[in-house]
């Protein structure tokens, strides 16, 4: 092993990763039904969901990604930012639209409610798409993690990739629910600690640097006097952008359009989410959770993105000669050698963190989906709690070594993570939201409809996502587009579907009498 980083850092990093496995054990200790383990007893207060929630769609892709957005050379600024604000009004309408759905009644996954509107037809259909594509991009994510852990351990990928694996499996396996939720409020103090910190040691760089405490806070004000200068003269400050253009991603119209279908699909019917509403106490709880985390989402991306104003800042003063493979490499790199000791292994700790609650909420999730979609209704007597626990602990092992492979299969790609990962959720979670439309805002749509829409939404948005970009050469569209086309189109089709079916069905009816 070929270290890049202290004998400190590591252990910090070992220590971690040990911890959380620990953690997990202690969580876990007692655990007996299904319920305390796919949803945490229906028992989580609502501050606890509300971090858990935060702390799930921040994967290893942003706290690596977001800043090299500021970073780029090439017109880099906080237009990110805008698809915040799509964000934060898109929970708002889940709290109103889906929420009360998912309350009613003792549910453990989303797609029970297209079961009890449609049939089970939908609601595997719905569900099968969400365990192939969570399980696909949570791969990718679980490798763009051990890239880190190769950076600052010198072993093979694979290796890392098992590592952090292994390490996810095992405390998801033994805590449940309940450790991930407890876990991701740990995690997501870890990682916001340690953007904060990177955050002060860019401004004492700026600043002057440093030889004591003491230099270190009396340069912060002149590190930061530095780097607004720098982003005002380069245009880095930017936060609106009204050009209205379908293939620009970071525009006001797609940032609040595009973001508020982003969020109606990730947030209102992605198992992955809607498993920390059903673990709150009550319906209540779960909206307070889920509207708050809006907010916290935009303060924690505004935090990302002004790390990579700073990173800008300090190469450009410093550094102006360095070049960096791609983006995602930019934070990574002056992680490893521009941190102090000690400080490095927090970070790479706070990199894990992000990763990992991703990860675990992955795996419990899936497992609550295969179960209660798949195993329970292709049989006729109900398992005992005891056989339900031990399958679904069994499922999140399978569904780890499913992602594990997917991590491993990662060097083959041709594209970056980040563009991967968005193909495969691209076009499938605005066409499993145009199904939940039409269960909960018509009454004409029909378990035909609803899979006529499905298939046909798929077909289109294949075509539009990745036909015509393979053919072209060029995307028809950005990414935050394509919830709202993926939903419109599923939803038209579905309820056209309907609407034909019942002229038919009247017109054979007045021919016969």
């Amino acid at each position: 092993m070929n270290l890049a980083i202290s004998e400190l850092d590591a252990a910090i990093i070992a220590a971690y990763i040990l911890g959380v496995v620990l953690f997990g054990i202690w969580m876990g200790h007692g655990q007996r039904n299904v319920a305390g383990y796919l949803v945490g007893g229906r028992s989580l207060p609502w501050w606890a969901v509300l971090f858990s929630i935060v702390a799930t769609e921040t994967s290893t892709v942003t706290f690596l990604s977001i800043p090299g957005l500021a970073f780029d050379p090439k017109g880099g600024s906080l237009v990110f930012l805008q698809l915040t604000f799509g964000y934060i009004l898109g929970r708002f309408v889940v709290v109103f639209l889906f929420l009360p759905h998912y309350f009613r009644g003792e549910l453990f996954t989303a797609y029970q409610v297209l079961d009890r509107r449609f049939g089970g037809a939908t609601k595997q259909t719905a569900s099968l798409l969400f365990l192939v594509t969570r399980n696909l991009a949570d791969g990718l994510r679980l490798y763009l993690t051990a890239i880190v852990l190769q950076h600052v351990l010198g072993v093979d990928l694979w290796v890392c990739i098992t590592v952090v694996g292994a390490t996810t499996i095992l405390y998801t396996f033994l805590g449940g629910m309940k450790s991930v939720v407890w876990n991701d409020c740990v995690q997501f103090a870890i990682y916001v600690a340690g953007g904060l910190v990177a955050m002060a040691v860019i401004l004492a760089y700026l600043g002057g640097g440093w030889t004591g405490p003491g230099d270190f806070l009396a340069n912060l004000p002149g590190g930061w006097t530095r780097l607004a200068a720098f982003a005002r003269e380069h245009g880095k400050f930017q936060l609106i952008d009204l050009t209205f253009d379908f293939s620009k991603p970071y525009t006001l119209w797609s940032g609040v359009f595009g973001g508020i279908f982003v969020a109606l699909a990730s947030h209102g019917t992605d198992q992955l989410m809607v498993q920390r509403y059903l673990s709150a106490r009550n319906r209540r709880e779960a909206s307070w959770a889920l509207g708050l985390s809006g907010f916290v989402v935009c303060a924690q991306f505004a935090l990302f993105l002004l790390i990579g104003v700073g990173l800008a800042c300090f190469y450009h003063t410093f550094r102006p000669e360095t070049a960096f493979p791609s983006l995602d490499r930019v934070f990574p790199v002056f992680i490893v050698d521009h941190l102090p000791m000690g400080v490095v292994g927090v970070i790479v700790a706070a990199v894990f963190a992000a990763a990992m609650s991703t990860l675990s909420s992955s795996l419990n999730s899936s497992a609550a989906a295969a179960v209660n979609d798949f195993y329970l209704s292709g049989r006729k007597e109900k398992p005992s709690e005891r056989q339900l626990l031990r399958v679904s602990r069994l499922l999140t092992v399978v569904f780890g070594l499913i992602q594990i492979g997917v991590g491993i299969a990662g060097p083959l790609l041709k594209t970056t993570v980040v563009e991967s990962v968005m193909a495969i959720a691209g076009f499938t979670t605005g066409v499993v939201l145009g199904v939940f439309f039409l269960g909960v805002l018509t009454k004409r749509a029909s378990q035909r409809g609803a899979l006529l829409g499905l298939v046909g939404g798929l077909a289109i948005m294949t075509e539009i996502v990745i036909v015509i970009p393979f053919i072209t050469g060029e995307a028809m569209m950005a990414w935050p587009w394509y919830a709202i086309v993926g939903s419109t189109i599923t939803f038209a089709i579905g309820l056209a579907a309907c609407v034909r079916s019942k002229t038919s069905s009247t017109s054979d009816a007045e021919g016969v009498s």
